[in-house]
């Protein structure tokens, strides 16, 4: 990994796109206006971004719906358009250090995790949905000799998708690989906290052969662009992630609108549960640590809510606390960093008030609390435990997507699913023990979309995530996300 000072020399040669990227071109907002893209390590703007609204997002679907409807990408051959999206996989890597160092002074990610994280992460995810194009099959129906029925997996044609701050490119790469590789055309919002690298994307997209139209990039506010991309009579289909608040909201425009098809993940407060028989205890206190803190614990399957078995619950703690010393908060322009600071002052504040909160509701603070580094200027939180939490407090209910652990314990195995379950969200959980079969009893009761056993935020792009009640529907990664981008087609053949 290179060092602090490569990447600062970097980034002051580094070239900013900030336009929306339209029918294959980068243009200015139609009204002209533009809002700060900031830098939240010290708070200083980098660069003004087109802040696009309505009239724009009209043009970008004019140019989606013709690139659609002229069949200049759906039409293709699956060879041709997984051809393409692999070229653009290749471009993207070409790019990587570009790319890392947007998503880190865009956003605040420690420059190793953007590096070694999430780019290699883009670039997967991209490879191997262009590499399922030409290996996904439609269907022939059981019929009598005189009838051929097949079923047949269509493009919806334009979809509008609004994408988190968090891990800006990755969850692009994720509505945009299965979106393309199933002949839509897109509408793609990245949030407004962090839309560089997004509308980076669309100079390489055209580079790599993608034609002019399938992919639109429209930076601006939720409630202008965003808004307006919801109650678009024109869009056929919405993918999102964020907000529960602004999950609803979308639900609402499309029922307002054209019905539009709807797929949400809209966050989550996880479950990490310590059973007394769990085998290895250092591991899973390293896991606990690592699955609040990382990322700043801006991740929307964070590790927010440790329950812990009552027997083992001083030593555990111990634990956690010794393996919270491991996240360094600082620059995350140093790669020996791996605690950045939060992405915005307003999330900073949201964080810190949701520690006052817990203060208040008479929970106890054993580590951090405070902001720090408050001389750079950037929106630093330290990593905050609280212990003697119980369920029904606002830290252990609400999704904070900050740094902030609620420490929680338990008497046996019916009230650890009785906890892990009282929330309204339903992301992921995770259950530690020796026993095979009582893990399987609670991930079967627990009601989440992933469940981790004796591990922590396994996965990759071949399995489906996604989540149960308030934390949405519909999922990404994995085939699975080829279905929200496509409908059923039956056709009925007379062989008379």
């Amino acid at each position: 990994m290179k060092n602090k000072d490569f990447w600062i020399k970097k980034a002051q040669g580094l070239k900013i796109e900030t336009r929306a990227f339209i029918a294959g071109k980068y243009v200015p907002a139609l009204s002209g206006k533009t809002f700060p893209a900031i830098n939240p390590a010290t708070g200083q703007e980098i660069a003004q971004v087109a802040s696009c609204h309505k009239e724009d997002v009209d043009s970008a679907v004019s140019a989606a719906r013709r690139a659609f409807e002229d069949r200049r990408w759906s039409g293709l051959a699956p060879q041709e358009r997984k051809t393409i999206l692999l070229k653009l996989a290749e471009l993207i890597e070409k790019h990587h250090e570009e790319f890392a160092l947007l998503e880190t002074l865009n956003m605040g990610k420690p420059i190793s995790y953007s590096y070694s994280g999430d780019i290699p992460g883009s670039v997967n995810c991209l490879r191997w949905n262009a590499e399922a194009i030409d290996k996904v099959y439609d269907q022939v129906a059981p019929t009598p000799d005189t009838k051929l029925a097949m079923v047949r997996r269509a493009p919806l044609g334009v979809i509008g998708a609004i994408i988190p701050w968090n891990y800006p490119l990755m969850m692009a790469m994720w509505k945009i690989a299965p979106c393309l590789a199933t002949g839509n055309s897109l509408i793609l919002k990245p949030a407004e906290q962090s839309p560089l690298s997004a509308i980076r994307l669309g100079a390489l997209a055209k580079e790599a052969g993608v034609p002019d139209g399938v992919l639109n990039i429209i930076p601006g506010y939720g409630e202008t662009a965003g808004q307006a991309i919801g109650r678009h009579m024109d869009i056929d289909c919405l993918a999102f992630t964020g907000s529960g608040e602004v999950g609803k909201l979308l639900m609402t425009y499309a029922g307002e609108s054209n019905m539009k098809h709807v797929s949400l993940e809209c966050g989550g407060k996880t479950p990490h549960i310590i059973m007394a028989d769990c085998e290895d205890l250092d591991n899973a206190a390293e896991a606990a640590a690592r699955g609040i803190f990382e990322n700043q614990g801006e991740v929307c399957n964070a590790g927010s809510r440790l329950l812990v078995e009552e027997s083992i619950a001083k030593p555990f703690l111990d634990k956690v606390l010794e393996h919270t010393k491991d996240w360094r908060v600082g620059d995350p322009m140093d790669p020996d960093t791996n605690m950045g600071p939060l992405v915005t002052k307003e999330q900073m504040d949201r964080v810190m008030s949701y520690i006052h909160c817990g203060d208040k509701e008479g929970a106890k603070k054993i580590v951090g609390g405070k902001q720090v580094m408050t001389e750079s200027g950037g929106y630093y939180v330290e990593p905050t435990i609280f212990e003697g939490v119980t369920s029904k407090m606002t830290i252990a209910q609400e999704e904070i997507f900050g740094p902030v652990l609620a420490y929680m314990t338990f008497n046996g195995e019916e009230e650890a699913v009785k906890l892990a379950n009282d929330t309204v969200y339903g992301l992921a959980a995770a259950v530690w023990t020796r026993d095979a079969s009582k893990a399987l009893r609670m991930a079967t009761r627990i009601q989440a979309g992933s469940i981790w056993i004796n591990c922590f935020d396994e996965g990759n792009i071949t399995v489906p995530f996604g989540g149960f009640k308030q934390s949405g529907f519909g999922r990404d990664k994995s085939l699975y996300a080829f279905e929200k981008y496509t409908d059923l087609k039956t056709i009925w053949m007379s062989m008379d």
